[in-house]
């Protein structure tokens, strides 16, 4: 082998493979295999929610996807609640035009009577960690001032998987600015840690999420972070910020009870009861579910069960 073959060969390995649906190669090549269509901005047949896409950053192409029911006047005048989302996909999939939440969007919306803002964050590893938390910022100071002038009480931030995260990195950060949004609602959310805790010991089969592709995903999408011990991705770790400074005033919880990650989500819940937070705070496990099984609304009836307690949430109940 000639050392100029042997550079290729090394150049094309795998470093990173995140259940086949995107690859990062050493030389810097990714590959992703989308699993979901990309769809555009519509006047939903079945909702009549409008829909459009609206850039707020050039430079970086931060863009945002807004959602309008029927219920609302383009005029602006109305203030509905407003739900600022963040797609989940491991930091490195997926985007606000993935079909999934584009529909799940459209139907939230159309039901609860809100307005909603999906956030099409940069992706990595292209753009590594904290990107895509400082384009969610971003994307959450526009909703805040020139995106609507919302008030926070009016603001829900809600997030799947990464997310998820997301959202909770965003209300960790409003609290410590002394600010408070109406609510979080935090969907199968990626939080992990250095030590293996409930489920994650045990050699669960048939599961979406694995304790060897988890374990790897940090360290790869955030280079400058200390370990799996960061408090972006474990909040109640030892020396994290306390949970007591989250700044809203209801937090919604909700995932299966088959994902990897439910014991992350049960620790977070009790830490944020004894934090001294003092706000309102749910857990819901939905037996018999998985990573993600929000999205199979509507058609499944534990997602459809789940759906009107986001609906629900959304209204203040």
């Amino acid at each position: 082998m000639t050392s100029g073959t042997a550079t290729a060969a090394a150049d094309d390995e795998v470093i990173y493979d995140m259940f086949s649906m995107m690859r990062a190669y050493r030389s810097g090549r990714v590959e992703r295999f989308e699993p979901f269509e990309f769809v555009p901005p519509s006047i939903d047949p079945l909702t009549g929610v409008d829909s459009k896409d609206i850039v707020l950053n050039p430079i970086t192409g931060l863009s945002v996807r807004f959602y309008r029911p029927p219920s609302v006047s383009a005029d602006g005048n109305q203030k509905p609640p407003i739900v600022v989302f963040y797609h989940g996909g491991g930091f490195c999939v997926h985007r606000s035009s993935s079909a999934p939440y584009h529909n799940y969007l459209n139907f939230l919306t159309s039901k609860a009577n809100v307005v909603a803002v999906s956030v099409d964050y940069r992706l990595a590893p292209e753009h590594p960690l904290p990107a895509a938390y400082e384009d969610s910022w971003e994307a959450l100071q526009w909703v805040i001032g020139g995106g609507g002038n919302w008030d926070g009480d009016k603001i829900i931030l809600a997030g799947d998987s990464a997310g998820g995260n997301i959202a909770h990195y965003l209300g960790m950060r409003l609290g410590r600015e002394g600010k408070k949004v109406e609510g979080i609602v935090l969907l199968n959310s990626y939080f992990w840690g250095k030590e293996r805790i409930g489920v994650e010991l045990e050699e669960r089969e048939g599961t979406l999420l694995t304790v060897k592709v988890v374990d790897a995903a940090w360290e790869f999408l955030c280079p400058e972070t200390t370990g799996s011990d960061d408090p972006r991705l474990n909040p109640v770790a030892e020396g994290a910020p306390s949970l007591a400074e989250l700044g809203c005033k209801r937090v919604l919880l909700s995932g299966g009870d088959m994902d990897l990650l439910v014991d992350r989500w049960r620790v977070y819940y009790e830490k944020l009861k004894e934090s001294g937070w003092g706000g309102e705070v749910e857990l819901v496990v939905v037996e018999g579910e998985d990573h993600g099984f929000f999205l199979l609304y509507p058609g499944k009836e534990r997602a459809e069960a789940f759906f009107d307690r986001f609906v629900s949430f959304c209204n203040g109940k």
